[in-house]
């Protein structure tokens, strides 16, 4: 059966619900499955709660789920660059799971794995322990944090051969390998399908068995924040 998808929309059809938990690759606007994300809005599903370093700015990436207001948790390590995203917490109106950086990219790719939960060193004596097992190893205090296992991934790869075997360009590497790995189902857009064997299996980021769904597509790949050398 093929993986390939005409549209993003053709390839959420029949995953969506209300109160489903999204795990979304991407780092800042580097590596966001952007045309993903637009279906996710158009297709009116609220409720959401998703697994992200962060949510993209005000109008673009998950910014346009915060906008129409069909995110009701984030479970993020970064909230800056999206001024609605702050407004929402400050206000009471979103729900936020601080995590820091690499406990969440451990949390998923711990899903993706099989293993319900891990214990690391990373936020002990902080508000990050607070409800949280502790437990001593070796004369050292570790909390016990849970793998994400997300209803869906939505990831941004590069290049993909037909059977989902795919390459992230650079810094797009990111949360893109580890959030594809802990949803049931893996849906990711790429800017290249190419056919078997045609990429080197040397060269590859994420086998095919973690992704699902595929699609093709142009993307916009705005930058946050630009700086360039005087002339």
């Amino acid at each position: 059966m093929s993986k390939i998808y005409g549209s993003a929309a053709d390839a959420l059809d029949g995953l969506l619900h209300d109160g489903m938990l999204i795990a979304a690759g991407g780092f800042g606007l580097c590596g966001i499955p952007e045309l993903l994300i637009d279906a996710i809005q158009k297709s009116g599903v609220k409720d959401l709660t998703v697994a992200s370093n962060n949510a993209g700015v005000d109008d673009f990436g998950l910014g346009l789920l915060l906008q129409t207001k069909q995110v009701k948790k984030m479970m993020s390590s970064y909230v800056g660059e999206n001024k609605e995203f702050m407004r929402q917490y400050l206000g009471g109106e979103l729900e936020l799971e601080f995590n820091p950086q690499g406990t969440l990219a451990e949390r998923m790719r711990a899903g993706g794995a099989g293993i319900p939960g891990f214990y690391t060193k990373t936020g002990v004596g902080t508000q990050i322990a607070e409800g949280k097992e502790h437990k001593d190893f070796d004369g050292e205090t570790y909390i016990l944090e849970r793998g994400i296992f997300a209803d869906i991934s939505i990831v941004k790869a590069w290049k993909a051969d037909e059977t989902g075997n795919c390459i992230f360009r650079k810094t797009a590497r990111n949360f893109n390998p580890p959030a594809a790995m802990c949803g049931k189902v893996c849906i990711m857009e790429v800017e290249e399908i190419v056919k078997p064997g045609e990429l080197d299996p040397d060269h590859i980021h994420l086998p095919g068995i973690s992704v699902h769904r595929l699609i093709q597509g142009e993307h916009e790949k705005r930058i946050e924040q630009r700086t360039v050398r005087e002339a």
